[in-house]
């Protein structure tokens, strides 16, 4: 008999418990990359995430004869709903054994308590920071996760959504990129030597990360936000929203493979490129050591992959010649370091024009990770 138990978030064991199953369900799994724990742990602590200053949230497991067999987390983000006036739930932090009757149960409690907070639907996986990564895998379980940057999951999972009445809201895709086939038109080119040559728009680099962290990184998460303002996932974050969003981003960047385009300036746009390092994070399953950290340098240093997970110009600089630099720029990144595979990490199909433009330069659709959406 399966029997559903919401996680008393002061109870260490509990929490821990819930963190726990994941790695236990997924050991040995050759594509997964474990999340760092202490991140996961962040998510159940309403003490200290910043995403619990403005909305809630609540944990179950699900278990049979004593064991987890299953995991849910249910949240209200307040400020997206008054930002698009919908009245939505959100869900994260699923994981299940291939059982219909656990997923419904964990389910029917996330619905109730959607139900109590007068919420008519809920979608997910959706997290509680930019960078959680966004849905279920839906195509591409043959490749390995890109590092923390999005979830990966048994090809059961869209079968058990879809059996309790989930329907898509949004799909993600991400690209493959090789360094042969990458290929910008030449007329991005000259557009973007053209506006360099005009001055409108500078770009910087980096010599060093802590000149990106002490002069940069609160205007960079600052136009992070503001960029993807007309995206499906925007919402207004606040302050502290932005220093986890810059914290999460600092701690696998490589300075060299960050960019930002200024006008007078101003932060306009950004390129954020990332080491992969998938392979240190599942030597170590989640664990910050010394030693891990030690290993994580290495792979930085010796690693053929890389991530684009961070590009845009504002939407007020769209056509003038913003996104052309961006381009450029990307290919000069993938170039210039010796990266011989990239991945262009979760594009919502809701960015139409990013995806054209993905398409043109050489990006193959490799994976795809689907919202649902559900009425209650």
């Amino acid at each position: 008999m399966t029997s559903i138990h919401e996680i008393d978030l002061n109870s260490k064991s509990q929490v821990n418990e819930f963190i726990q199953f994941q790695y236990d369900l997924y050991r040995g799994q050759k594509n997964y990359c474990p999340p760092f724990y202490d991140d996961i742990k962040l998510m159940l602590n309403k003490a200290k995430h910043p995403f619990y200053e403005h909305s809630d949230g609540i944990f179950w497991v699900a278990k049979k004869e004593g064991k987890i067999v299953g995991r849910l987390g249910a949240f209200v983000n307040n400020p997206f709903n008054k930002y698009h006036q919908v009245k939505k739930g959100q869900f994260y932090l699923f994981d299940c054994v291939d059982d219909l009757e656990v997923a419904s149960l964990l389910f029917e409690k996330a619905f109730a308590w959607c139900r109590e907070k007068d919420l008519t639907e809920i979608v997910g996986p959706k997290g509680l920071s930019a960078f959680d990564g966004y849905g279920v895998l839906v195509e591409g379980f043959e490749h390995r996760q890109m590092m923390t940057m999005m979830n990966y999951n048994f090809p059961y999972y869209p079968k058990l959504l879809e059996s309790v009445g989930f329907e898509k809201e949004v799909d993600f895709v991400s690209c493959y990129l090789h360094s042969d086939k990458f290929d910008i038109p030449e007329k991005v080119r000259e557009v973007a030597r053209r506006v360099l040559g005009r001055g409108t728009f500078e770009v910087h680099s980096f010599t060093n990360k802590k000149e990106m962290i002490k002069n940069w990184a609160s205007k960079l998460g600052i136009a992070y936000n503001k960029t993807f303002v007309n995206n499906w996932e925007y919402y207004p974050l606040s302050d502290k929203e932005v220093e986890l969003l810059v914290k999460n981003l600092v701690q696998v960047l490589d300075h060299r493979l960050i960019k930002i385009i200024t006008h007078n300036d101003d932060i306009v746009g950004f390129l954020l490129a990332f080491p992969d390092i998938t392979e240190a994070l599942q030597r170590h399953n989640g664990r910050i050591t010394p030693f891990a950290i030690i290993d994580i340098l290495i792979e930085i240093k010796k690693t053929k992959w890389f991530s684009l997970n961070g590009a845009g110009v504002l939407p007020e600089y769209h056509g003038r010649g913003g996104n052309a630099l961006l381009y450029y720029e990307m290919e000069k990144t993938m170039k210039d370091f010796g990266f011989i595979h990239g991945e262009l990490t979760q594009v919502a199909e809701t960015a139409v024009q990013m995806r054209k433009d993905l398409m043109s330069v050489g990006g193959q659709p490799y994976k795809n990770h689907r919202v649902y959406k559900r009425k209650i």
